[in-house]
């Protein structure tokens, strides 16, 4: 194995460990942690394909040859901004949730919620 894929590897045990976080934990706050692990080692990825061996910033000069494009680091500034807006948001429901059931236990919230339903009449 060579050294340049080192990276590939770190990536896809961060995205592996967030996944397993996700689908192993019932709680809420957790599964949001592992969401954003997950959304972490997505950005690195993207970030590493854009990368050019021996490429320079994309500012005009007499000798660069080659540049790396910048589309890459643009598109995961964006993913970032939306990243923490959404994380924001899925806290928020979070809380919701806690002051609404006590708990962020994924199992018990529907369990009070199915027990709430067939106490009404």
């Amino acid at each position: 194995m060579t050294g340049s894929h080192h990276l590939y590897w770190a990536t896809f045990v961060l995205m592996m460990i967030g996944l397993y976080v996700v689908i192993s934990h019932g709680n809420l706050v957790k599964k949001l942690i592992g969401l954003t692990l997950f959304q972490a080692g997505v950005f690195v990825f993207y970030i590493s394909l854009g990368k050019v061996a021996d490429g320079s910033a994309p500012i005009v000069s007499a000798d660069v040859q080659t540049y790396s494009h910048p589309l890459p680091q643009v598109l995961i500034l964006t993913a970032i901004v939306v990243g923490v807006a959404t994380l924001a948001a899925g806290l928020a429901l979070v809380v919701r949730i806690f002051e609404a059931y006590g708990t962020v236990e994924e199992d018990v919230v529907a369990e009070r919620d199915t027990a709430d339903d067939e106490v009404v009449p």
